[in-house]
């Protein structure tokens, strides 16, 4: 089978992370279809730069050369690219054997500027009770309520994506007002950039494939309520910033469907499996999504009012979501 050849990237940016990243490096070295490139990212960390040169001798070592922060490293791997196809992977995800060749398949479409695939989450501590599926998002994964088979989405997903490289060199790659910054959760860089695509582009098509699998990990303070109130506010700031830069309409097309279907029968199933005695956990995960989507309906309202990419969103996002959980209950 004829696959464009492809560059893999994957950044990182504190070495706490080093055993997660070699498993993500040997992922990639395990794929049925065999990158050209596999191209390691360090977002200004001296130490783990330095690891790496000295350990890792098959894989692009590159430092970050444009702004802090996942938004600059990623165009840094992209600058460093040499073939047709850029896929991104996250230092904290396995790819599956097929991932490359599931995701490179698409292009054979050449309307098809973009391919996502399948997060499934990795618990480390298990999936709390009161987490539910349709908030996968919080944690970078897929989300129930998504395309159960290949299918034209506004967006990919940032831990299993890929590009066309003349598609982000068109768009002048990742916004870097945009993304997480360590360990600041704001994002939507992905949501973004695929939206310019597309503008530029008339007529072409983002698809996700839900066959091309990684499983991302998700450390247990990340299933935490703070955690989730925190992101989701994060989300609604990220989700105001990106309509400044594409519009309301284009920024919010999807959410609008999800807040309309898929949140109310989460919230209904819940309710009902806990009433009916089928699941203790429903009405505390009915109550977790209701809290989820008020702070980042709270954090769009704010986001909306702050200058583009400003650093007062995150102090602001953790008193908000703290306070409103606590109204909650």
């Amino acid at each position: 089978m004829n696959t464009p050849d492809v560059s893999v990237v994957i950044c990182s940016y504190t070495e706490d992370r080093w055993d997660m990243l070699m498993s993500a490096v040997e992922s990639v070295r395990t794929q049925t279809v065999r990158p050209a490139q596999t191209i390691v990212v360090v977002d200004y960390n001296t130490d783990l730069y330095k690891r790496l040169i000295f350990t890792v001798s098959d894989v692009v070592i590159l430092e970050n050369t444009g702004p802090k922060g996942l938004s600059g490293a990623r165009n840094s791997g992209v600058a460093a690219a040499t073939t047709g196809i850029v896929a991104f992977l996250d230092d904290d995800a396995q790819a599956a054997p097929d991932w490359l060749e599931r995701l490179t398949a698409l292009y054979d479409d050449p309307d098809v500027l973009a391919v996502g695939g399948r997060a499934q989450p990795a618990w480390e501590a298990g999936r709390p009770g009161y987490f539910a599926e349709e908030l996968d998002w919080i944690v970078g994964c897929s989300y129930r309520g998504m395309p159960k088979v290949a299918a034209e989405v506004r967006n990919v997903i940032g831990a299993n994506m890929s590009f066309r490289s003349e598609v982000l060199n068109g768009v002048g790659g990742f916004n870097t007002a945009l993304g997480r910054q360590n360990t600041l959760p704001l994002g939507c860089e992905e949501t973004e950039i695929c939206i310019r695509a597309v503008i530029g582009s008339p007529g072409s098509r983002i698809v996700y494939e839900p066959e091309a699998l990684v499983e991302h990990f998700v450390p247990a303070d990340r299933g935490t309520l703070k955690y989730m109130l925190r992101r989701s506010w994060s989300e609604g700031i990220s989700k105001a910033q990106v309509s400044k830069v594409v519009g309301h309409k284009r920024a919010l097309g999807p959410e609008r469907q999800y807040v309309r279907r898929v949140l109310p029968r989460a919230v209904f199933i819940g309710v009902r499996d806990w009433l009916l005695g089928k699941d203790k956990d429903g009405l505390r995960r009915a109550a977790t999504v209701v809290a989820v989507l008020a702070v980042t309906t709270f954090g769009y309202i704010q986001g909306r009012r702050l200058p583009a990419g400003s650093s007062s969103a995150e102090e602001e996002g953790q008193n908000a979501s703290v306070s409103s959980w606590r109204e909650i209950n």
